[in-house]
């Protein structure tokens, strides 16, 4: 029987028809959860390149506990979330010391050049505020605001309580806040 990303099928039992080698089952899970791997390591590193790996390396993962998954333990996608997040954090932890910064890349040619500047530049300035916050803030911050999960997903991921996810949001927002403050103009916000 064919799987698709779209199938109303949950993550679990794909899981667990993966296990019994079915390999359509494991296509259609690594289709439906690459893309938010994927976004979810780059907001966390941002690097392509860094997060194409975690990518590969938390879905290999996945793939190797398949026979061991224990169905109703834990969501696959936050099992796979935490999973990406660890790997992101022993990538930045190993990288620190070089204190370098990637050369931003090429804005694409397409229509609305200057649209698709100022909202390139915005991104990157996120992305740049982004690591300007402690490792734990800005997961707690991704993880809300630009995945949208609830807290008590956050908090299975992160292994804290509810209120500490609150806290590590609120902080780094207010942190994002006061980063961005005086690039408002630069950015091309012009209300408050």
């Amino acid at each position: 029987m064919p799987y698709d990303a779209s199938s109303d099928e949950t993550d679990d039992a794909l899981l667990a028809r993966y296990a019994t080698g079915d390999a359509a089952a494991a296509r259609a899970l690594t289709a439906r959860l690459t893309p938010r791997v994927y976004g979810h390591a780059y907001r966390l590193l941002g690097d392509r390149a860094e997060a194409e790996d975690v990518t590969q390396e938390a879905l290999l993962r996945l793939w190797r506990i398949a026979p061991n998954w224990r169905e109703g333990e834990a969501k696959v996608s936050t099992w796979l979330y935490r999973v990406t997040a660890n790997l992101c954090t022993d990538r930045v932890r190993r990288k620190r010391p070089s204190g370098m910064e990637d050369m931003p890349e090429m804005a694409d040619d397409g229509p609305g050049a200057d649209s698709a500047m100022q909202e390139r530049a915005r991104a990157d300035a996120l992305q740049s505020a982004l690591h300007d916050l402690p490792d734990r803030q800005r997961q707690a911050v991704v993880l809300r605001h630009i995945e949208e999960l609830g807290t008590p997903e956050i908090a299975a991921i992160m292994d804290i309580g509810p209120r500490a996810v609150e806290s590590l949001v609120a902080r780094g927002k207010r942190a994002l806040a006061e980063i961005l403050r005086g690039r408002k103009d630069e950015l091309g916000y012009t209300d408050d």
